[in-house]
């Protein structure tokens, strides 16, 4: 393999994870509001990056190779995961259109903030969505040599999404409070959704 081979695949995985991971939720609720209130945040990441890394990949190597063996199946996941994108994309603009303002509320003491983060992660049922079918799915397009790097593109933007948004909260309070800043992130990551959706359109049977 060149040694750039592995970088659009890499590079895929990055914006896909992005995309999905960028938005108002309930696992990116709880984690800024701990980052707002500077209690546990960098357990809170590590538990949620954690559990993606895990299911993202239990994704790419379970369903992925299934789907990549099956090439009817994997066309009609890439159709069904371009109609995900589309809907959730389309979820982000309406998003942009009524911008929500999270306030900060949590539990204080290390094993209550651990266990929420792990509810909020293997309890909600958008996670699996996003990492073991929607990421396994569109990694079954890539040979299994190559795949690797699309599940470290994911994986790596959910642990830099969550470690920043964790650790930076308290100095973007302010700017986060403000439904703006949430409108041109939520047209962002719509903008993403809707370019990969369209790409998957584009794959050839």
């Amino acid at each position: 393999m060149s040694a750039v081979a592995w970088l659009p695949p890499f590079l895929r995985g990055l914006a896909l994870g992005a995309s999905l991971i960028i938005a108002i939720g309930a696992q990116n609720a709880f984690v800024l509001r701990q980052g707002l209130r500077r209690e546990q945040a960098a357990l809170v990441a590590a538990i949620c990056a954690s559990c993606d890394a895990l299911l993202i990949t239990l994704g790419t190597a379970g369903a992925g190779s299934v789907i990549a063996h099956l090439p009817w199946l994997a066309r009609l996941t890439s159709l069904l995961g371009a109609g995900f994108l589309l809907a959730y994309g389309g979820m982000a603009f309406r998003r942009a259109l009524h911008p929500a303002i999270l306030e900060a509320t949590a539990p204080a003491r290390r094993g209550s903030v651990a266990a929420a983060a792990l509810s909020v992660s293997l309890l909600n049922p958008h996670v699996y969505l996003d990492t073991v079918v929607l990421a396994g799915g569109i990694s079954a397009q890539y040979p299994a040599s190559i795949r690797l790097f699309f599940a470290a593109g994911v994986i790596s933007a959910s642990c830099l999404w969550f470690f920043s948004l964790a650790l930076g909260a308290a100095h973007l309070a302010p700017l986060f409070r403000r439904p703006g800043a949430w409108r041109v992130l939520d047209c962002g990551v719509g903008i993403v959704l809707w370019g990969i959706a369209f790409s998957l359109l584009c794959v050839r049977k």
